[in-house]
């Protein structure tokens, strides 16, 4: 017998130079390892081992223990590079091994510690094979013959599995017969059961007509102290017990023309004492008889008597369609005289069945509720057939009215249920749908939509009109805007139910505005002045005054748009930014509207509102841009009159100027009545931003035009005193008479005026000029010009 290791292990070992010995004898094991300088020595050859295994000689003692888990491998030190118990895992692999242990140490410390290992197993396996020598050496021989005695120990155990066999059928056939038995049994069992009960039904039935006989030949009617109400009663139950147990019997059906006799002989006899209950008010025959119904399952038809007999009258006496449209509060009183039957005539009942506040719960008899199934259900038809007018949409105040009206008579019937199980059985009922279901809500909103959007867009049409004077908006269009708002969730329009639809509107009516403000900002705007546009403002704008005003500047797309003035879109800057502004407004008073439905998610609002918001203030840099481009051609078409100067003074003879031009001041006004005209309407910072804007572009266009003027001015200046040079004079370009200032230098003496002048204006209008980027530019130039100029007459 000899031991080797697995394959893989010896695979393991080979490129880190350790080779593995088998053992040749049993107890004469021992290990070989290759030494420093000599080369691994190989196992062997041998034959392959046996299929199957073949115990230790399967793939050797080592191999065998560490697969069947036979032993735990020994404790290695702590300094090796790998874990021990990597070799027990079933998806070992070398090379993955080896590749992990070459990320820690070197292949040289990982072959020292493989060795160092492997000399602790194999120590290992020889204490093992030596602990159960005597075990390994008798394994086969114990085995020996083993063969034979399993050959004879078949016939025996073959005989006995066929004597089971048998027994085994024989059990299942008795089995069987003994099922049968006791399925005809049982089937035998249920029938005499159904002839028990249709037994106990005759004799019910014929023992309750032999009670009904008797009273009826002593023409007396049964009372509810009486004993034989209580026989009769005790009898019917027992009656309808077997009667349900029995369903679809044929005998059953031949009987059931006499139960149906004697149960409407006992509901008639139980409605006229119900009915004597109720006149006399005597509690006690009350009790008895909803009592009574309740045993025998007919709580639904007293409760339909009721409905009959004492709440249908009533309805009728105070359901009066002539007395409701000629009371100025008909409606409200009908409704008031309807609330006060509960109290009056419904007292007894719920104190019987537990309703009323005065109830004796030992007392009481429960499975009633006459406000929700004879009362209530009595109401509706009275209001549905007697007072159809009450439903008609077409007057949509009048239905605004009368269907708030009637929600508070809802909502205080409800309170006069005694429980919430009873106010959940009220909005469950068939009635109360119906009753909901009459009130034509859509066609109501439908008026109402086109009643508030009509409004709306006749004021849209109307285009610029003026609002009225106690409006807080400039424009009419606005001003219906923020009022169709206003209405949707006023207390004279708004409905609970029709909050969905109410809030869709007020979002359409927004984008409705905003497409409106973006038509607007499509129209040119027209030349005329800030002043002028506000006189014209009250009459109405012609569109063929408009086309002809922007005739030569416009396109073909502009000329067939009506133009729009400065002054109208300072109002329509001023409308938008005051609707969007008062925006949160709008959702404070929506928010008590939509607790009233439990909607609790408003955030999405909110959201939705503030989506609108920035849908309005989308078109705020394109108003932006045409009020400060318009203002920049107001400005720059006087500044520009500053390219009139050099003719102004070029051999004019002018006296040296001391103030600036009036074109500077010109050119300032639209800014000044701007500010002026329409602070009461506008955010200073909205103005601010537009005269800054229109400032810096204008600035700049003058900053252009100034240095265009002195550098002209210079390259006259030069080519004069190149002529003079050729001419060989004395005399100075272009002197006074008393020998003063040049021609030249009074032009830059006025552009300097002008500019300083400018500067002043503009700090004057409360505007720093740090901010106006080109001013200092325009500053330091006319300066160096003026400091020119002192330079030459020096």
């Amino acid at each position: 017998m000899y031991f080797s290791f697995p394959p893989w292990r010896q695979r393991l070992l080979e490129p880190l130079g350790v080779a593995l010995e088998p053992a040749r004898k049993p107890g004469r094991i021992s290990t070989s390892l290759s030494g420093g300088s000599g080369s691994p020595v190989r196992p062997s050859p041998r034959p392959p081992p046996p299929p199957g295994g073949g115990g230790l000689r399967g793939r050797g003692c080592c191999g065998w223990l560490l697969r069947s888990g036979a032993m735990n491998l020994p404790r290695g030190p702590d300094n090796l590079c790998f874990d021990k118990d990597e070799f027990m895992k079933p998806d070992f692999d070398v090379d993955h091994f080896v590749s992990e242990c070459r990320k820690r140490v070197q292949l040289e410390e990982l072959r020292d510690d493989l060795e160092l290992y492997y000399k602790l197993l194999k120590t290992a396996m020889i204490e093992l094979i030596n602990k159960d020598y005597a075990d390994f050496v008798n394994l086969s021989t114990n085995l020996v013959g083993m063969d034979k005695a399993l050959n004879q120990l078949s016939v025996p155990l073959g005989q006995l599995r066929e004597e089971v066999m048998s027994l085994k059928s024989c059990v299942s056939e008795e089995i069987r017969a003994i099922d049968d038995r006791l399925s005809k049994q049982e089937d035998i069992r249920k029938k005499k059961m159904c002839v028990l009960r249709l037994i106990q039904v005759i004799k019910s039935v014929e023992k309750i007509e032999k009670i009904l006989h008797s009273q009826n030949s002593k023409e007396t009617s049964l009372e509810v102290s009486s004993p034989l109400l209580h026989i009769y009663i005790g009898q019917i139950q027992k009656l309808q017990f077997h009667a349900v147990q029995s369903k679809g019997m044929p005998l059953l059906d031949k009987l059931k023309p006499r139960i149906v006799g004697i149960t409407a002989t006992l509901q008639q006899s139980l409605e006229g004492l119900l009915l004597e209950g109720l006149q006399t008010s005597n509690i006690d025959i009350i009790r008895h008889c909803l009592r009574t119904y309740a045993t025998i399952d007919k709580t639904r038809d007293a409760e339909a008597l009721v409905g009959e007999v004492l709440v249908k009258p009533y309805i009728d006496e105070v359901i009066v369609e002539q007395y409701v449209q000629s009371q100025p509060n008909g409606l409200q009183t009908m409704y008031s005289k309807l609330l006060e039957f509960v109290p009056l005539h419904c007292r007894l009942l719920r104190e019987v069945t537990g309703g009323g506040i005065s109830s004796e719960r030992g007392n009481t008899v429960p499975g009633y509720d006459f406000l929700v199934n004879s009362v209530w259900p009595e109401i509706v038809r009275g209001l549905e057939i007697k007072l159809p007018s009450l439903f008609n949409p077409g007057n949509p105040d009048l239905f605004h009215e009368k269907y708030n009206v009637s929600m508070d008579f809802v909502r205080k019937f409800e309170r006069q249920c005694g429980s919430q199980a009873s106010v959940k059985r009220l909005r469950l009922h068939p009635s109360y749908q119906s009753f909901n279901d009459k009130w034509n809500l859509p066609v109501y909103f439908q008026i109402r939509f086109r009643e508030i959007a009509g409004a709306l867009e006749a004021a849209l049409s109307d285009g610029l009109e003026e609002a009225p004077a106690e409006s807080s908006y400039c424009l009419l269009a606005t001003h219906m805007t923020w009022a169709s708002l206003l209405k949707c969730w006023s207390a004279q329009i708004f409905l609970p139910l029709l909050t969905d639809r109410l809030w869709k509107f007020s979002l359409q009516i927004l984008a409705r505005y905003s497409v409106f403000v973006n038509e607007l900002l499509l129209r040119p705007v027209s030349n005329e002045t800030v002043k002028d546009h506000k006189k014209t403002l009250a009459s109405k704008e012609s569109p063929l005054n408009s086309v002809e005003d922007q005739g030569n500047e416009c396109g073909p797309d502009a000329q067939s748009l009506p133009s729009i003035s400065i002054t109208q879109l300072v109002f329509v800057a001023a409308d938008l930014d005051r609707l969007q502004e008062w925006l949160p407004e709008l959702l404070e008073m929506i928010k008590p509207k939509l607790d009233m439905i439990g909607f609790k998610n408003i955030a999405c609002i909110s959201g939705a509102l503030e989506d609108s918001r920035n849908s309005l203030l989308g078109s705020w840099p394109t108003l932006n841009s045409k009020i400060i481009q318009d203002l920049n051609d107001s400005c720059f078409s006087c500044l520009k009159s500053a390219l009139e100067i050099p003719r102004l003074y070029r051999r004019t003879n002018k006296e040296v100027p001391t103030k600036a031009l009036p074109y500077v001041d010109s050119a300032l006004k639209p800014f000044h009545q701007l500010k002026n005209d329409y602070k009461d309407i506008l955010k200073p910072a909205v103005i601010e931003q537009w005269l800054e804007g229109a400032l810096n572009t204008s600035t700049q266009k003058y900053l252009d035009t100034v240095s265009d003027i002195l550098h002209s001015v210079k390259k006259m200046e030069e080519s004069l005193k190149r002529l003079k040079q050729a001419r060989k004079t004395v005399t100075a370009n272009n002197p006074s008479p008393s020998g003063g200032m040049s021609d030249d230098n009074k032009i830059r003496l006025q552009l300097a005026l002008d500019v300083e002048h400018f500067g002043m204006q503009m700090e004057k209008m409360g505007m720093q000029l740090s901010n106006i980027k080109s001013f200092s530019t325009l500053s330091e130039l006319v300066q160096a010009a003026k400091d020119q100029m002192g330079t030459e007459q020096t």
